[in-house]
């Protein structure tokens, strides 16, 4: 038994702290207890007031973010135009310095040889061309009149007087106020072309030589753990891009050296050199450049001799099919692999917010979209 005297040892927690203890004599001080979290309050809870002043500061965020973009259009255009074009130039560039050329000399001699072509063609062809399209717009006035020798042709126009009133709109000068809104406007036209021409080539020059730099960068912003990663699918997407475009300039010459060759033979010398131009100025807006280039050959044509036009219209419905089947795909087997549909998509997507750069852009990009979905979404769906 044990006797009423006797002392029960204190256990800790009943009445305080033992010795020893935390808290106690002797001991440590007890730590803190932590502070209760408090709920963080969903949006229904917040303030009515709070939740729509803040909606409409994002929203008044996001519209002048939109303004901002749209009102530099002309200028993100030109950014993303000439780093395209240097990606295109750069493949030369490299394969300068896999040879021993230090990049800063390769740049240098690139851009010289590219200056001197550039030059050496403009002062060769452009008073060629300013020659040819002034006959060209004041015969044609007798080039539609000729059109009404055949026979369909004239029982269409002697219906709808469509060769009359084009006459009209040609003789009369409207369609310089249509397309330019008068002198003034031509000017403020050629004015911002050259301004956009400049300014393409100084940046493009600077993408060149700082692209390593460039990417660089771009690796950078990746996480170290993803970086190689990354870098596989920029360069990917880079080589496209440059492949594209240099295979692009290749296409154009073909399809403006065809042409150039067939109007000689059918008896269109005297327009050739100016109309080849606008051939491979078409030539670079895919799937249906080249049938507006072929409208207008064909119609010029049409105007010397019926055969003229037939043998001019025969060439480029025939040399589209073998551009299409045969060339293109030689040209990008290696650096592209995108279905004809999403083709066509792009080229008429791109072709309709920004005209001829973006169906210019619009394959590349589709090509790296491809990339991501490929290389990036699909696995990450399979590892689910």
């Amino acid at each position: 038994m044990t006797s009423p005297d006797a002392v029960s040892p204190v256990s800790p927690g009943a009445d305080g702290p033992g010795p020893g203890a935390p808290g106690g004599p002797g001991g440590e001080p007890a730590p803190a207890s932590p502070r209760p979290r408090l709920p963080i309050p969903s949006l229904l809870e917040r303030a009515p007031f709070q939740t729509g002043f803040l909606g409409v500061l994002g929203g008044l965020a996001a519209i002048g973010l939109v303004g901002v973009l749209q009102s530099l259009q002309t200028i993100l255009v030109i950014v993303i135009l000439s780093l395209f074009i240097a990606l295109g130039i750069n493949p030369v560039v490299e394969w300068l310095v896999r040879r021993g050329v230090r990049r800063a000399l390769a740049v240098g001699l690139v851009t010289l040889v590219v200056l001197v072509v550039l030059s050496l063609g403009v002062g060769a062809v452009v008073p060629m061309v300013n020659e040819q399209g002034l006959r060209l717009f004041r015969n044609a006035p007798g080039y539609l009149q000729a059109l009404r020798e055949n026979d369909q042709i004239a029982a269409l126009d002697a219906q709808f007087d469509i060769i009359g009133r084009v006459t009209e709109f040609v003789t009369s000068g409207t369609w310089v106020n249509a397309l330019f809104g008068g002198l003034l406007g031509a000017g403020l036209v050629v004015a911002s072309t050259v301004f956009s021409a400049v300014m393409t080539l100084v940046l493009t020059l600077y993408f060149l030589s700082a692209l390593p730099a460039i990417k660089n960068l771009i690796y950078q912003l990746a996480p170290a753990s993803r970086r190689p990663r990354v870098r596989y699918l920029a360069n990917e997407m880079f080589e496209r891009i440059g492949g594209y475009l240099t295979g692009m300039f290749l296409v154009v010459a073909l399809w403006a050296g065809g042409s150039f060759v067939v109007m000689n033979a059918v008896g269109l010398g005297g327009f050739a050199l100016a109309l080849c131009i606008v051939v491979g100025a078409l030539a670079f807006v895919p799937v249906v450049g080249w049938m507006f280039a072929a409208a207008l050959v064909a119609t010029i044509a049409f105007s010397v001799s019926p055969n003229a036009g037939l043998i001019t219209l025969g060439y480029f419905v025939v040399y589209s099919q073998l551009d299409a089947y045969l060339v293109q795909p030689r040209i990008f087997s290696s650096s592209l692999n995108v279905p004809p549909a999403l083709i066509v998509l792009g080229a008429l997507s791109g072709g309709i917010l920004l005209g001829i750069v973006g169906a210019l852009l619009a394959i590349p990009t589709v090509a790296s979209l491809i990339l991501l979905y490929r290389e990036v979404l699909v696995p990450h769906l399979d590892e689910r």
